[in-house]
């Protein structure tokens, strides 16, 4: 975007500016228009609640039944600054929005269009039904506290005027037009004050900790697939694609840290799906994955099953065709070539601990594009609890929320818990400091 001119001499004045319009950033803005504050939403990209369309695989898992802190990064943290109604409080948050929820496995909360556009769309039309000012395009470029008049002096960069996209046949190429007239278009420095401001720009939050001068973590991609090798000469290439529903252990000397029970995904760099995301969070470089494909046997009763399987159709002789019906044909010829590489153990031993047990050696996380979040950004430390207020010896009247803060969690809806808990915690409570 061109830069022009120089900042304009009348500054739009709020009560509180919200840095950022994702999940966080508009549960705060709403909360503290609710609270009866004036509110401006700054976000940097062309419209507000653009992340938001990316959850769920475009569903939008909003929420989950049971918040339990065990699935946080800092469980302790989690019913002081959620509440100990936190379900209650986000169903709440979106019945006054007119959003309808249906439950599906395991608790998980979706729009009932299971649609992630009808949850931003409530979103956006709450806001504007409560006043909120919404500003995009706009990077916040410098942040000044003047002690004086007692409020927070915003720099952004904006477009200087109405933007002009070409038009599109869908909302993908609509939304590319739009970002490419942004970035083509002039602009200027405007200038926003505000007398509290809230910090919920989500990932990528080291520029606004910058601006701010406060205290960072250093940001790393979590809930992504993982990079593996495999063990006896399994071709991953071939199982590239193939889905299964199995247990799955992170095991690190010798000992299990960790279980996930669900579906995987095998690629041909390692294994993805949402029980990998979820090891993602802890695993490190040289830990053991290990796959049992039939959670519900040991290898005992496995070996029972198998001899039964050799009674009806004879024995194992080394074809993968004596497991259709028991394993897809890719996953039966790579469990073939590995019972031919073990040379430890009779072929029915073999098949019965390779089938409780594939292993798998761990390289890192990867396809970081994919990761669902980013750990790391503000910490804890530098916040007053359960408020989330900047400590003033940091800033005064700052607050912090959602991703922007150093929280994480399992998938199955607790990170957009986590955002839309946080970001109406941040948003009364900055409503509440306006004098």
């Amino acid at each position: 975007m061109t830069t022009t001119a120089a900042p304009q001499t009348s500054a739009a004045a709020f009560d509180v500016a919200v840095i950022g319009g994702g999940a966080s950033g508009l549960a705060a803005a709403l909360a503290s228009a609710r609270a009866g504050a004036t509110v401006c939403v700054i976000e940097r990209d062309v419209e507000a609640g653009l992340s938001i369309l990316a959850t769920g695989n475009g569903r939008c898992n909003i929420s989950n039944k049971r918040l339990a802190a065990h699935h946080y990064r800092h469980p302790e943290l989690v019913e002081p600054i959620m509440g100990l109604t936190a379900e209650h409080d986000i169903a709440n948050l979106f019945d006054s929005l007119g959003l309808m929820m249906v439950a599906e496995d395991e608790g998980r909360l979706y729009p009932i269009t299971r649609k992630a556009e009808s949850v931003r769309d409530v979103l956006l039309g709450g806001l504007a039904r409560a006043g909120v000012t919404v500003r995009c395009g706009a990077d916040l470029t410098q942040a000044d506290y003047d002690t004086n008049e007692g409020c927070w002096k915003l720099l952004v960069r904006e477009p200087a005027g109405p933007l002009h996209p070409k038009q599109a046949g869908d909302a993908k190429a609509r939304l590319r037009n739009l970002r490419r007239a942004h970035a083509e278009a002039p602009s200027h420095t405007a200038a926003i004050h505000a007398q509290n401001v809230i910090i919920a720009c989500g990932g990528g939050s080291s520029h606004i900790a910058r601006v701010f001068s406060l205290p960072h973590l250093p940001e790393q991609p979590v809930l992504c697939p993982l990079a593996c090798q495999s063990a006896y000469g399994i071709s991953l290439d071939k199982l590239d694609g193939l889905r299964v529903h199995c247990g799955i252990s992170l095991m690190r000397g010798g000992a299990s840290i960790a279980f996930q029970s669900g579906e995987v995904l095998f690629r041909s760099y390692g294994i993805s799906g949402i029980a990998a995301f979820n090891l993602s969070r802890i695993a490190q470089p040289s830990d053991r994955l290990v796959i049992d494909l039939f959670e519900s046997h040991t290898v005992a009763s496995l070996q029972n099953l198998l001899a039964q399987r050799a009674d009806t159709l004879g024995a194992y002789v080394g074809d993968p065709s004596w497991f259709d019906g028991m394993l897809a044909r890719p996953l039966a010829s790579a469990l073939a070539h590995a019972v031919d590489t073990r040379r430890d153990a009779d072929r029915p031993t073999a098949i019965a601990q390779l089938l409780h047990a594939l292993p798998f050696t761990v390289s890192g996380t990867t396809e970081h594009r994919q990761a669902q979040v980013q750990r790391g950004g503000i910490p804890f430390e530098a916040c007053e609890l359960p408020s989330l207020r900047i400590k003033s010896n940091l800033a005064p009247h700052l607050f912090a929320c959602g991703e922007a803060l150093d929280m994480d969690a399992d998938c199955g809806g607790y990170n957009l818990g986590w955002a839309w808990c946080s970001g109406m915690k941040a948003g009364i409570e900055a409503a509440q400091h306006v004098r």
